[in-house]
């Protein structure tokens, strides 16, 4: 893959006999005198703001000039994320990576994300068809200028091809795959190990979580789902506990780790729109922001939306018509193929694809609600014009997937939280395996429940709500069984409880917290554990010492989280070989390490702790802090390929926080140096008794043009604490967005 990296750049620096890349740094003046201005399809001109970050803000008087300077920005910003985008829904990576991707390709295909767009198309509200219109022909007319053009186009042998209402769809629709399918895909394989009903009743175990946020191997596609697997904190503070005596809000959406971030920076203001947040590149609307109104944010709600089907006794039976259909796989650097999709009345049957993870003689289907006509950008739509919490939760009805626990705030001092999905009403409160015999009645969907009739949280009585991945609620229906540890709901929980009057400094400080409770109560257990044991707590008593001081604080300069994580890893490759698998999370760990290695034979276990606590003591050794052992390596995707990789931006920082703390910067177990995968993304703040007092930061920066000075400005402030604001004032967004570009169906002129 390196050397086919390698080749690619080689060849297409070499294309036509001009270079694709010149590394002088792109200035915000050069950035922005690449923006088309000239013969615009506007109705009315239209003036985007600037502020030093290269965040765009858009004043437009009608909304559909709103919607094409979006899109125009949009492709401005992150024109070659977006069209990678594109290519990943459609299952079109093969065209730009050559037959290395034939397998992920053809296991897209038969996922087939865009499925519903067709019939999603069809039933769209006219007014949100036309926001999308407007914002694909943005997108179109940047692309237009093939000066303009980002240079991964040349690097990955693209060419401008339309953007349509579909496509959009489509990218909507990869940003709301399932989740789950990650815990799927890393369970599959283990159904054929003699261990697996204990492997299953503890991935329930730990997936299940105790604390509610309130009461009522195919090759490449583990990386692609580890990659884009979603976290996130979410914070609600009521007026009645907030010291500015308005409701307040904080979310920080956790995501693969790298460049350009998921996540875009934008303000805007219309007829029918104002509001100022995070957008996904690609798509039209607000996805966590503020308006003069409300502001909300969101986590993954990890409800149980999928299932995959065995329909395997209902073929034998004749009760189940399978369509099937060749689709042609263009190739770079070699021949396309062409490959057989077969559809089943439940969905894609994907133990078609190679190398999936079926047992033998299984016809494994995946049912999803993501393959069904949902409306989450008509919810969006809504959810901008709301104005109360009510209202809020009228507007989330139609939005299915990705599942979320949406929390919001209002200027009227109320906070609430909205199951946002379409789950379906199944009958079992537990699941009876990973895979569901289609042919079991159990295993139907007798309807579906939305946003109104699942459980809903106003104004609790402890004044806040919090939620992070796990467990929202009780249902009629079972919401789901892989819910993130309920550790950072808890130490939000614990926080925000000792608080008086809650300040957005205290909510700011909240997301950089870098406690594990987890960690905490199983170092102190372990403690005890080899301190009960005169020869294992004879050995490295430095070491001892270290650990016994550590409190679960992964601060970058802490030294004990370096013992706990180097002893975690020697105890679970002694308990459990050195690839644990399913007992290597720390979720599983925190329940039953210690059990597991009280259950051992006395002599086992003190050689097991003996050689352990040896092994740590020296692999920490190495290491003086968390810092030095854990690192924020931050680069563009291309980054890891041999010589192109250098051109772009990246840095190797110490970072502090681990798996589940709030400031989640994620990793696995390791005794050397660990890099922080997924976690904090972007981090959003707004009290809403002053509409300009909004606070936002993105892990990089709102550019993601390589060489560009913005596109990792805003790193030293994710790092500090710091964030920028967005106002929603019209003279605080003239103040703190002072570059200027005039759009006009004439064109327009920067101006400072």
């Amino acid at each position: 893959m390196r050397l086919l990296g390698t080749f690619a750049f080689l060849l297409a620096c070499l294309v036509k006999g001009r270079p694709v890349w010149s590394p002088s740094p792109k200035t915000i003046a050069r950035r922005l005198a690449q923006l088309p201005q000239n013969g615009l399809p506007l109705d009315r001109p239209v003036v985007v703001r600037w502020n030093a970050y290269q965040v765009p803000y858009i004043e437009a008087w009608t909304d559909r000039d709103l919607a094409f300077a979006l899109g125009l920005t949009h492709a401005h910003l992150r024109l070659a994320q977006i069209r990678l985008l594109k290519q990943l829904s459609q299952g079109r990576l093969s065209e730009m990576f050559g037959p290395m991707a034939h397998d992920l390709d053809h296991f897209l295909r038969i996922l087939d994300l865009g499925r519903a767009a067709p019939e999603i198309e069809r039933k769209m509200a006219p007014e949100t068809r036309a926001m999308l219109e407007a914002f694909a022909m943005g997108l179109n007319f940047h692309q237009s200028r093939p000066d303009r053009l980002p240079p991964e186009f040349a690097l990955l042998g693209l060419v401008p091809e339309p953007f349509t209402v579909r496509d959009l769809i489509g990218i909507s629709r990869l940003a709301g795959a399932d989740v789950n399918w990650l815990a799927a895909m890393s369970l599959l394989p283990l159904r054929t190990r003699p261990d697996w009903p204990e492997i299953w009743s503890r991935a329930l175990a730990a997936g299940t979580g105790q604390s509610a946020s309130f009461q009522a191997d195919i090759r490449g596609l583990n990386d692609l789902l580890a990659a884009t697997r979603p976290g996130s904190n979410a914070v609600a503070v009521s007026a009645a506990r907030s010291a500015s005596g308005a409701a307040l809000l904080a979310g920080d959406p956790h995501l693969g780790i790298g460049l350009p971030n998921f996540w875009l920076l934008a303000g805007m203001r219309s007829p029918s729109y104002q509001g100022v947040g995070l957008m996904i590149p690609g798509l039209p609307f607000l996805m966590l922001g503020r308006t003069p109104h409300i502001a909300w944010t969101g986590t993954n709600m990890r409800a149980a939306v999928s299932d995959l089907c065995d329909l395997t006794r209902l073929i034998r039976r004749g009760d189940c018509p399978i369509e099937t259909r060749t689709t042609t796989i263009r190739t770079r650097f070699g021949r396309g193929v062409t490959l057989p999709v077969r559809q089943s009345p439940l969905g894609p049957i994907v133990s078609d694809a190679r190398r999936f993870p079926a047992a033998p003689g299984e016809t494994l289907a995946l049912r999803w609600v993501g393959h069904l006509a949902t409306d989450e950008f008509g919810a969006m739509d809504r959810v901008m014009r709301a104005r109360d919490v009510a209202e809020f939760r009228q507007a989330l009805s139609g939005f299915a997937v990705p599942s979320q626990n949406m929390l919001c705030a209002d200027t009227r001092g109320n906070i609430c939280q909205v199951l946002a999905t379409r789950l379906p009403k199944r009958s079992c409160d537990s699941p009876p395996g990973l895979v569901l015999d289609a042919a079991d009645p159990g295993s139907d969907w007798p309807g579906l429940a939305d946003a109104l009739e699942l459980p809903y949280s106003e104004n609790p009585e402890e004044g806040f709500l919090a939620s992070a991945n796990n467990r929202p609620a009780s249902s009629p229906w079972p919401m789901g069984w892989f819910f993130s540890p309920d550790e950072r709901v808890r130490r939000l929980r614990q926080v925000l409880e000792v608080l008086g009057r809650i300040t957005p400094d205290d909510l700011m400080d909240l997301q950089q917290d870098t406690v594990s409770l987890d960690a905490r109560d199983l170092a102190a257990r372990l403690v005890g554990l080899i301190a009960a044991d005169p020869e294992a707590g004879q050995e490295a008593p430095g070491f001892l010492a270290e650990l016994s001081d550590f409190g679960g604080d992964y601060q970058a300069d802490a030294k004990g989280p370096v013992c706990f994580e180097t002893l975690l890893h020697h105890l679970a490759a002694a308990l459990y070989g050195n690839a644990p698998g399913p007992y290597g999370r720390l979720e599983q760990l925190a329940l039953h390490l210690v059990q597991d290695l009280e259950a051992a034979p006395a002599g086992r276990r003190r050689e097991i702790l003996v050689t352990a606590v040896g092994k740590a003591a020296v692999d920490s050794a190495g290491f003086p802090t968390w810092g030095h052992m854990h690192r924020l390596r931050l680069g563009h995707w291309f980054g890891r390929i041999p010589l192109a990789g250098r051109l772009f931006p990246r840095a190797d920082l110490p970072v502090g926080g681990s798996r589940e703390t709030v400031m989640k910067t994620a990793h696995g177990l390791t005794n050397g140096l660990s890099e922080a995968v997924y976690g904090s993304q972007a981090r959003f703040v707004a009290d809403m008794g002053d509409p300009d007092a909004s606070w936002f930061v993105l892990l990089g920066g709102n550019d993601g043009w390589p060489g560009s000075e913005n596109a990792l400005d805003q790193l030293p402030h994710w790092r500090s604490g710091r964030m920028i604001g967005m106002p929603l004032r019209p003279e605080a967004v003239a103040r703190e967005f002072p570059l200027v570009t005039n759009l006009t169906p004439d064109g327009g002129l920067i101006r400072p």
